[in-house]
């Protein structure tokens, strides 16, 4: 009997409208464009501004486009996992939400919270359903409101971060999906990328509103240190693992976090920044959603069979690396 993977067959995205420049940064906080360009790769990123609007609005719009771009009746949807860390409340999960404002009737849904490794474990997840035979439709989606958690008044998080989502459709297929995922986590990483308040620990309090505790903080120079050593060190464990070399893998996706970071991976890689996919300049890093937006800037450029690998690093820490056979090409 043959192996069964769970094959990507349709990418779809959905971003606010409002673009967040560089320039009106400048504004906000003492930055300039050249230092937010140079250091992080980042021009603008989009942020939503309606305030009735949250994580489902981006998540319904992009799911409503793929069941149409795929032809994939609503009723045929088992599942809807979102990845994010930004859900429309603590409870009830923005998937089950998502496909109440879609009219998915058939589906159960989670929430993944994995920080920006999110839509990898969110993916493998699902996956793993169809592998088994459960499910044959299974959608995941990323996405992030960023701008919800972010202190406009910190510019080493505020030029960073932008809000949006992506979306995948997963069937089952005997030669394409997703083959083989390495992921870990380091919870001691939490002191270094971390939101303080809002949780059981800390409970929201008029004291944690006024220390401004409700918002993204961040230690740079070891997030960045550590971002790079754990996406190369899954990557290679993947490549290793399924006897890939770096001429065998056609795109590498990695997390949008700072060209930076993306450039020393694929330096240390081996792999050439022309088949690393990037869109960091555009959207700045969405999280949960940056891995499926490549995927959906990119897809004019995927071929059936190109070697694909995914890999993300998180707050938490948590990190990973998926190796993907593309499903599908363009024109079909």
């Amino acid at each position: 009997m043959s192996k069964k993977y769970a094959a990507i067959t349709g990418v779809q995205g959905a971003l606010p409208s409002y673009v967040l420049t560089n320039s009106e940064l400048e504004t906000m906080v003492d930055t300039n464009d050249e230092w937010i360009t140079s250091r992080t790769g980042i021009q603008e990123r989009r942020i939503l501004k309606e305030t009735d609007k949250a994580a489902s609005d981006l998540a319904a719009e992009a799911v409503e486009k793929l069941l149409a771009k795929t032809g994939t009746p609503k009723d045929e949807i088992e599942l809807v996992i979102v990845a994010t860390v930004t859900g429309d409340q603590v409870f009830p999960d923005t998937a089950n939400i998502t496909c109440d404002k879609v009219g998915i009737k058939n589906a159960f849904g989670f929430d993944i919270n994995a920080a920006c490794s999110g839509f990898l474990f969110a993916l493998t997840t699902g996956a793993q359903y169809i592998e088994t035979g459960r499910l044959k439709k299974v959608i995941v989606v990323g996405v992030d409101i960023m701008s919800s958690i972010i202190d406009y008044s910190d510019r080493a998080t505020c030029i960073i971060f932008g809000d949006g989502c992506g979306a995948v459709l997963l069937e089952a297929s005997t030669d394409y999906g997703v083959i083989d995922s390495v992921f870990k986590g380091d919870g001691s990483g939490r002191e270094f990328l971390h939101m303080k308040a809002g949780g059981s620990l800390k409970p929201t309090s008029q004291e944690s509103l006024d220390n401004r505790e409700h918002f993204v903080y961040q230690e740079g120079r070891t997030v960045f240190k550590s971002a790079v050593k754990g996406m190369v060190s899954t990557v290679q464990a993947v490549m290793k693992r399924n006897n890939l070399s770096a001429d065998d893998v056609t795109w590498v996706v990695p997390h949008q976090a700072n060209i930076r970071i993306i450039q020393s991976v694929a330096d240390m890689m081996d792999f050439p920044m022309e088949r690393v996919m990037l869109n960091i300049a555009k959207y700045g890093n969405t999280t949960a959603a940056t891995l499926p937006l490549c995927l959906w800037d990119y897809e004019s450029k995927l071929k059936k069979g190109d070697n694909v690998i995914l890999t993300a690093f998180g707050g938490g820490f948590t990190w990973g690396a998926t190796y993907i056979k593309w499903g599908y090409g363009a024109a079909e």
